[in-house]
């Protein structure tokens, strides 16, 4: 699974949130003022977090999920108030001790669940086995053979469900990452791969490492400048 374009993804991530954005995504992550194309992209993201909560059982008494790219732990958090056992991992150090300092400390216990935030590589399968695995926004980055060669390493590691989200190709967006590649190297953001739904389905049914793994639909969120779309895969 860590191909080339993999690990030169991975390290662009890793740097852009180290060196370039934390300070951002904390102020966007945060309830501090932003500006009005931020307020959307805050807005679409918490509608996202509860689409993907909602794959989740109300109840995750007993459970262990892993959060795979959790940024600043809001979705860790919640999913340990209903009873999980969370691991919380970030590629990105700088967003993690965020949601450390807002949790108070690196294993926070929530009376029912609890969380345990790291830094590395959300696909390391000494990690261990979960019942649920959730990625935010962590796959986005990524083209679509890779991206499906990302959820298969999940789903090795998971025994129920695997929730993700992907960027939909739509005619808006293929400008906006068209124009972002004219910007200078040193201002960019690591690009966002636009993914076509139905062959993202087609490539994940033709995984020999999702055998057993059945997409369901998908549910797409459109809040100005955010553009997000979900996927749920669980065991046949």
């Amino acid at each position: 699974m860590h191909t080339l374009s993999y690990r030169q993804r991975r390290g662009q991530i890793q740097n852009y949130f180290d060196r370039t954005a934390s300070e951002t995504w904390a102020r966007l992550t945060s309830d501090a003022p932003v500006s009005r194309i931020r307020a959307t992209v805050r807005a679409g993201r918490d509608r996202m977090r509860a689409i993907l909560l909602a794959t989740l059982p109300d109840d995750l008494t007993g459970r262990r999920v892993l959060d795979a790219g959790c940024g600043t732990g809001a979705l860790a958090v919640e999913a340990a108030r209903r009873g999980a056992d969370v691991v919380a991992i970030d590629i990105a150090g700088s967003l993690v001790d965020v949601a450390r300092e807002r949790a108070s400390s690196g294993l926070i216990d929530t009376g029912k669940g609890r969380v345990e935030f790291l830094v590395g590589d959300m696909i390391d399968p000494s990690l261990g086995r979960f019942d649920h695995i959730v990625a935010m926004d962590s796959l986005i980055h990524y083209r679509t053979p890779d991206m499906v060669g990302m959820v298969a390493s999940l789903a090795s590691m998971a025994d129920r469900s695997v929730a993700f989200t992907f960027a939909p190709r739509t005619p808006l967006l293929t400008v906006m990452h068209s124009v972002g590649k004219l910007f200078p190297k040193s201002d960019r953001a690591p690009a966002i791969e636009p993914v076509d739904s139905n062959e993202l389905r087609r490539q994940i049914l033709a995984h020999s490492g999702l055998a057993g793994w059945q997409p369901q639909p998908t549910t797409r969120i459109d809040s100005g400048f955010y553009m997000s779309e979900a996927m749920e895969v669980s065991r046949g």
